[in-house]
């Protein structure tokens, strides 16, 4: 089907006539199951999100940490029933923002679609902080100097490297999610080799009767209701949240997916085999890392402060010897790969935004050449660098605090996404049977319940001074403000545009789902895009 097929056939305008959702210009048919799965894994980065969730999570729950994992893995679970059903429905590049509105109205939906956009910047400035730290760390074993590493504690030295990571990254999306796939394949397949060889060899260090720290692991690791109180849960949650965030990303991809010959849509299968691997992974990496460092808080014990940011930094020699550049190097490209992946969700959040009038125009620009949204590409990684340059100077920790900070956010926009897939099908879901009550409604409005009241939760806690890394502005923890202040810009853009262009916000441009009419033209649409 070509691209002016798209613009122009029956399904497409009749689909627009009821609910305004329509094609942006992205080249549709270059991505496959294994193509979308591949950058989902090397959005979610399981290498990096490791290294840096570990420590915070083992400082608020100790050796729960694999419990906190796997609880984590839930509302993940049940927010992916949500958006699979959403996005089978409704496949958009906004996913959130697209869903929300058409579930709640355009204000609901703008927020939505404003904390993916802030959780993707916020991440961001993460995946590059890591990215410097390991590129230094490289070069400092290879060279047997020392020294070098300590080079990344300059904040002047760092931000510069940092910067030239997001351009570097910012350069291969820029030039199509053709050049994205093939640099992700690279990546992606050097850091699960070497990721596993690290789990392994842990396991069998925690054994070693020469590692004092070390235990076999227990049952009650697995179990959160050894977690000592709501805040510690809520806190770790967050954490864990963070480490299964990226897997929409997935579904950001759905104008540019190939047709699927089965029930659920190629990016919908994408998604849900991602999540499958991720639980697994991340719940034998946090029990294999409790298990071989323990929770000293000296040396490599995981309430060590001064290791509780970049975990693997510290345990990549003690493990795995000669070979622990490969770790290194690994955690290295994990970084640089996600950010490059991590950029395509806010790209086409703010291009869906664009595109529906609730941003302006300019943002929604498609490359004529490489067709990515290089002017929503661009927004996304200069905000991203400048908020990371700002964190540098003011944070103890500053990959501990935005950690922290994204999780909330995650949590906000996750929560809002899952209560629209009730909302929205509330109606049609009753008349399909229990299976999609459950599967559409049930399951998902648990997901997002949660979700919400971890993050009102978190967001209380986290004006405590103390709180993540203890940095704080005027006696208020700096996650905190970082989290209400975030928040606080979302509303106040959201009100400029609504002045600027009204009509989005009226209601005129997507419309809210109040009755079945659409589903005839939703599978019309579908038949149409399968042509």
């Amino acid at each position: 089907m070509t691209k002016d097929a798209t613009q122009t056939s029956p399904p497409t305008r009749a689909l627009d006539s009821v609910t305004g959702i329509s094609r942006k210009g992205l080249q549709s048919g270059t991505v496959g199951v294994l193509g979308a799965l591949v950058i989902g894994l090397s959005t979610c980065a399981p290498a990096y999100t490791l290294t840096a969730a570990v420590g915070p999570a083992a400082s608020e729950v100790g050796y729960q940490t694999p419990a906190i994992f796997l609880m984590g893995f839930i509302p993940m679970l049940l927010v992916a029933l949500g958006y699979r059903a959403l996005n089978t429905a409704m496949p958009d590049s906004g996913t959130s923002f697209t869903w929300a509105t058409r579930a709640f109205g355009p204000w609901i939906g703008w927020m939505a679609g404003w904390g993916l956009i802030a959780a993707t910047v916020l991440v961001l400035s993460n995946l590059a902080g890591i990215a410097v730290e390991f590129l230094f760390q490289s070069i400092s074993i290879v060279t047997g100097d020392p020294a070098i590493a300590e080079l990344a504690g300059n904040r002047f030295i760092n931000i510069a490297v940092c910067l030239g990571f997001m351009a570097l990254a910012t350069f291969i999306s820029y030039r199509g999610m053709t050049s994205t796939k093939v640099f992700q394949y690279i990546t992606v397949l050097f850091q699960m080799a070497v990721l596993v060889w690290f789990i392994v060899a842990m396991f069998v260090g925690a054994g070693d009767p020469a590692n004092a720290e070390g235990r076999l692991p227990e049952l009650s690791w697995f179990n959160p209701l050894e977690v000592d109180g709501f805040s510690a849960f809520a806190a770790g949650i967050a954490v864990s949240i963070f480490v299964y965030w990226g897997w929409d990303t997935v579904l950001t991809m759905g104008e540019e997916t190939k047709p699927s010959k089965g029930r659920l849509s190629t990016e919908s299968k994408a998604a849900m085999i991602l999540v499958a691997i991720l639980v697994v992974l991340y719940v034998g990496t946090a029990t294999a890392t409790v298990a071989y460092a323990g929770l000293g808080e000296t040396g490599t014990g995981l309430n060590n402060p001064d290791i509780a940011e970049n975990v693997f930094a510290a345990l990549a020699h003690p493990v795995m010897g000669p070979a622990a550049i490969l770790l290194s190097l690994a955690i290295l490209v994990s970084a640089m790969a996600s950010i490059n992946s991590t950029a395509i969700s806010p790209a086409r959040t703010l291009l869906a935004m664009s595109h529906y009038g609730a941003l302006p125009a300019s943002i929604k620009k498609i490359h004529p050449r490489f067709k990515s949204p290089h002017v929503a590409l661009l927004w996304s990684s200069v905000v991203a660098s400048a908020f990371y340059a700002v964190m540098r100077f003011i944070s103890e920790d500053v990959l501990w605090d935005t950690i922290t900070a994204l999780g909330m956010m995650v949590c906000f926009y996750y929560g809002v996404t899952a209560l629209a897939s009730p909302w929205y099908f509330r109606k049609t879901a009753l008349r399909e049977g229990l299976g999609a009550v459950v599967s559409k409604i049930v399951l998902p409005a648990l997901g997002g319940v949660l979700l919400l009241v971890v993050f009102v939760q978190t967001t209380v806690d986290s004006m405590d001074p103390a709180f993540g890394s203890g940095s704080n502005v005027a006696g208020i923890g700096l996650v905190g403000i970082i989290g209400v202040v975030v928040l606080g810009i979302g509303v106040a853009l959201m009100l400029i545009q609504a002045k600027a262009s009204p009509a989005f916000f009226r209601g005129e441009v997507l419309s809210r789902s109040d009755d079945s009419r659409e589903t005839e033209t939703l599978e019309a649409f579908d038949d149409g895009l399968g042509a």
